[in-house]
């Protein structure tokens, strides 16, 4: 069973940085897709960020260039999501999510693709 357990949401001002953190007990899937997600009120869920073992990473276009997907796969798997320029609009819960996969080059960003998921971890930003 593997349990996704996400970390260091907050409440920030517009412009500034946050870093949340997805851990998990060490993978040994030989390939697999994780990525990050947010589900504002009243909004469905959808994909921020994504990246492969191999480190190919995606983006959703509202945050390229503000967000950075990255990961390390040690004693434990984490993945993190590097927020910076943070703006109103990315105010959300943000959950992380794992598939086990082979054959992709590219994760995807649609949340129906993921199997596991954590509770995720709220991020607010003023104006």
């Amino acid at each position: 069973q593997v349990h996704l357990v996400e970390s260091g949401g907050g409440s920030v001002q517009s412009g500034q940085s946050l870093r949340v953190s997805c851990a998990t007990s060490r993978l040994n899937y030989s390939q697999y897709c994780m990525g990050w997600f947010r589900q504002a009120p009243g909004k469905e869920r959808e994909g921020v960020a994504s990246i492969l073992r191999d480190g190919t990473t995606s983006y959703a276009d509202s945050v390229k260039g503000r967000f950075t997907i990255s990961q390390e796969n040690a004693k434990a798997t984490m993945v993190y999501l590097q927020m910076d320029s943070l703006k109103p609009e990315d105010t959300a819960m943000y959950y992380c999510a794992l598939r086990p996969t082979l054959g992709y080059t590219r994760c995807p960003l649609e949340p129906s693709f993921y199997g596991y998921w954590g509770q995720g971890t709220q991020v607010t930003v003023s104006s």
